[in-house]
C-alpha cells in the first residue's frame, strides 16, 4: 500500500512538473495544445509592452492620415529624418530587404518611415526618401510620413522613442543632426505593437521573426 501511494505521489510530482514547464515552455505549450507564447515563440523582444497608439501624420501627398489609415497590414515603423548622414539609410535600407524577402516569401508587409525633422522633412522629402527605397528594391510598399511638431511628437511619445534636434546650436539652421532613436517596431492591424527590432538585426532575422508573429496572429 505504502510503495502505491509513493508511486502515486511520483507520478504527480512528474505530470505538476511537466505542466508548470509547459507553461514556461513554448514549444512543449505548442506541442500539447496550451498554445504559444509569441514572444519567446519568436524570439521576440517585448510584446504586451505599453508602446504604440493612434496618431495623426501627413503622408506625401499631403493628406492628413490616422495609425488607421496607415497599419492596415503588418507594418515595420521606423522613426528617423531623411538629412540623416548615415544610420538611418542604413536601417530603412535593412527594412526594405526585410519586407522584399517577406515578400518573396508570400508576405504582405509595408515599411513605414516617420520623420522627427519635420522643420526640413515636408511631405515631398518623406515621399522622395520612401520613393527612392521602393525603386532600389523594385517594390511600392514603403510610406513616408510627416506632419507638425506636435503631431511628430505625439507619434514619438506613442512608440517611446527619443530624439534631439541641434537646429540653431551654434548658429546652424540648415545642416544640423537630429539625435534619435533606432529601434523598428512591428505593429500588426488590430493588434498593435507586437515586437521592436535592434540596429544588429539582419534582413534575414528580421524577416523570419516578422513571418513568425504574423503566423501566429493568423
Amino acid at each position: 500500500m505504502a510503495r502505491t501511494l509513493v508511486i502515486i505521489a511520483g507520478a504527480l510530482l512528474v505530470t505538476l512538473l511537466v505542466l508548470l514547464f509547459a507553461a514556461t515552455s513554448p514549444a512543449v505549450r505548442t506541442a500539447l495544445g496550451f498554445g504559444g507564447d509569441g514572444v519567446a515563440q519568436c524570439g521576440g523582444g517585448q510584446t504586451g509592452a505599453d508602446i504604440g497608439g493612434p496618431f495623426e501624420l501627413v503622408n506625401a501627398a499631403g493628406e492628413t492620415v490616422s495609425d488607421a489609415d496607415v497599419i492596415t497590414k503588418p507594418t515595420l515603423l521606423y522613426f528617423g529624418y531623411t538629412f540623416c548622414p548615415d544610420v538611418c539609410p542604413m536601417d530603412t535600407t535593412r527594412n526594405a530587404e526585410a519586407t522584399a524577402l517577406l515578400a518573396e516569401q508570400g508576405y504582405d508587409v509595408q515599411p513605414v518611415f516617420i520623420s522627427v525633422d519635420p522643420d526640413r522633412d515636408g511631405p515631398r522629402e518623406v515621399g522622395e526618401f520612401a520613393e527612392n527605397l521602393n525603386a532600389a528594391f523594385e517594390m511600392d510598399r514603403m510610406i513616408g510620413l510627416t506632419g507638425s511638431a506636435s503631431q511628430v511628437a505625439a507619434a514619438s511619445k506613442a512608440y517611446r522613442t527619443y530624439y534631439k534636434s541641434h537646429k540653431g546650436e551654434n548658429g546652424e539652421e540648415e545642416f544640423y543632426l537630429v539625435d534619435h532613436s533606432t529601434f523598428t517596431y512591428l505593429v500588426l492591424p488590430g493588434t498593435g505593437f507586437v515586437d521592436f527590432f535592434k540596429r544588429e538585426i539582419t534582413p534575414e532575422q528580421m524577416a523570419e521573426r516578422t513571418a513568425c508573429f504574423i503566423d501566429a496572429a493568423s
